[in-house]
């Protein structure tokens, strides 16, 4: 079978995040900066081999100071570990549209497995001849598997950032 590759077209994608601000609220981010290269065989996705970087800089919540705690040592410490990578271990079909996605994430110089359920959007011709895939990532991770750890307590009780990360990402890929 021939391999075909997929890139990510950034102008219909999306690399999100949530977090828990003060414990009852969620503060939304992206990373405005990435790429990604997808290797399938022929048209068949569970087959796919991923690879995906993201620039730590690139991080925007709509708020500065906010953006560069996130930068700093405190979070992901960009001056040190400018990007965070994921590679695909496997990408299983679970059923017709619904795949888990398993690979290893590294975050701050730590590598740690991740399984992430994926929805299958299909395979469609744009208006300008190109093949493209859409596929839907949503998932959670604890911050402090990869070293992530600063808080702060609330007086009231709890913490100002939630452990838990939920992901959300929108990719929408396009034949090369």
């Amino acid at each position: 079978m021939a391999t075909t590759k997929w890139t990510i077209d950034s102008t219909h994608s999306e690399i999100g995040f949530k977090v828990k601000h003060m414990m009852f609220t969620n503060v939304s981010g992206k990373f405005d900066s990435y790429e990604g290269v997808i290797e399938t065989e022929e048209n068949d996705f569970s087959t796919a081999k991923i690879s995906f970087s993201a620039a730590i800089n690139s991080i925007n919540t709509s708020n500065a100071d906010r953006d560069n705690h996130l930068k700093s040592g405190d979070f992901f410490d960009a001056e040190n570990f400018p990007n965070l990578t994921f590679t695909s271990n496997s990408f299983s079909k679970i059923s017709d549209h619904n795949y888990e996605l398993t690979g290893v994430l590294t975050i701050k110089g730590t590598s740690k497995e991740v399984k992430l359920p994926v929805e299958f959007s299909g395979l469609m011709q744009d208006p300008w001849g190109n093949t493209k895939v859409g596929l839907n990532i949503e998932g959670k991770i604890n911050r402090k598997d990869w070293g992530l750890n600063w808080n702060a307590a609330l007086e009231t009780g709890g913490v100002l950032v939630g452990e838990e990360v939920k992901l959300i990402i929108e990719l929408q890929l396009v034949k090369a």
